[in-house]
């Protein structure tokens, strides 16, 4: 073959290769702008949780603040039917539950009632965990309810963040996914579906995409898709029990590895078809889009197993489906779930991935935290 058709052929090749990417993309730009969701999405996990304590006031102060897209949130429901925002299930992590009720201290959250959650300090830990990034204003910050959260969100009249809620383990919560849209609708969040309000100038707390929904569960997926079904939906995603099946049944305790995370790290789904059939579960129940681990170069207790490879975006997009991963902090893993081809990044901190996205904020963390009282 001569030199110059080969060369032809190889920039032919190139560009239509290059144009075929660019297709892709922005097809992936328009199905984010059809649910009036950004592109790519800064979702605050936890709120701005590596610089203030999660899920409190200061947390999704500084996340919305700084310009956040969503205020993302694990959702609970107390004894008396209050809906909250706590991670675990427990207490011990993140408040002076054993000090405050010591006979109780093990108990789940939920068998409390709103009124005794609050009586509890979720800001004190922070502090002796994290010396170097300590306040004293952070001490006696309380558990937030959902209302309180929306309330924060609707308080910046210069960026609305959206909310990303998750039905935390909604089987301890039999009907939360009935209760959270009585909530959204009872405050006004649950937009008509022809809203075209979402890229206003006031950010995405505005319009049709100002909720996405997410949840671990198929069940729960189902229910939110009955009770909500014009609310943008997520599938979390993860190697494990009730998720992807793992290619090995060696379990943590018979693997021999000391850190619990990098075991999760060397999982991979029992099968390329294994993967697939929960990207089409999520596509068939509802959802929009899913939510995948990733594994972190640093490693640490939130890598898990590398479920945004390119191959594994490629065919979520190829569903018509959006890809927003979690939970990634470094700029280093930033770049390399970008490069991937994620459509949003949930985040601890929300400061570094807006800088990333060449979308800084105006203020520093310390300023946005001092403004906010803190």
């Amino acid at each position: 073959m001569p030199a110059t058709f080969t060369k032809s052929a190889l920039m032919l090749s190139l560009m239509l290769g290059l144009g075929q990417a660019h297709a892709a993309q922005t097809d992936v730009n328009a199905l984010a702008a059809a649910h009036g969701i950004p592109h790519p999405a800064v979702i605050a996990h936890r709120g701005a949780s590596f610089d203030a304590p999660e899920s409190t006031a200061a947390s999704y102060k500084l996340a919305r603040d700084l310009g956040a897209d969503y205020l993302e949130m694990d959702l609970q429901r107390s004894k008396d039917g209050v809906l909250f925002a706590l991670h675990d299930n427990n207490l011990q992590r993140t408040t002076d539950v054993a000090t405050k009720f010591p006979e109780r201290k093990d108990s789940p959250a939920n068998a409390f009632t709103m009124a005794e959650l609050k009586t509890l300090d979720a800001g004190s830990w922070y502090n002796k965990a994290y010396p170097d990034r300590a306040r004293a204003t952070y001490a006696g910050l309380k558990i937030l309810t959902l209302d309180e959260i929306i309330d924060i969100a609707q308080a910046n009249p210069k960026h609305k963040p959206g909310l990303y809620i998750e039905t935390k383990e909604p089987q301890l919560f039999p009907g939360i996914e009935h209760d959270l849209k009585a909530k959204l609708q009872d405050r006004g969040w649950l937009s008509p579906a022809g809203s075209k309000l979402a890229k206003s100038e006031l950010g995405v707390g505005q319009g049709k995409g100002k909720v996405i929904l997410q949840t671990f569960e198929k069940n729960s997926l189902e229910l939110l898709q009955k009770e909500m079904p014009q609310v943008p939906k997520i599938l979390l995603l993860w190697v494990g029990e009730g998720s992807i099946e793992p290619k090995s049944k060696v379990t943590f305790a018979e693997s021999g590895e000391k850190d619990k995370n990098v075991f999760y790290g060397k999982q991979e789904p029992k099968s390329d078809a294994e993967f697939k059939q929960w990207v089409d579960f999520a596509k068939a129940h509802g959802a929009i889009g899913t939510g995948p681990s990733a594994k972190l170069t640093k490693g640490g207790d939130q890598s898990y197993s590398d479920l945004v490879q390119p191959w594994m975006n490629q065919y979520t997009h190829d569903q018509g489906m959006l890809v927003h991963v979690y939970t990634v902090d470094e700029p280093v893993d930033f770049e390399k779930v970008m490069a991937a081809g994620v459509d949003g990044i949930f985040t601890n901190r929300a400061s570094e991935l807006l800088k990333f996205y060449k979308r800084p904020a105006s203020a520093s963390v310390d300023q946005v935290l001092k403004n906010n009282g803190f």
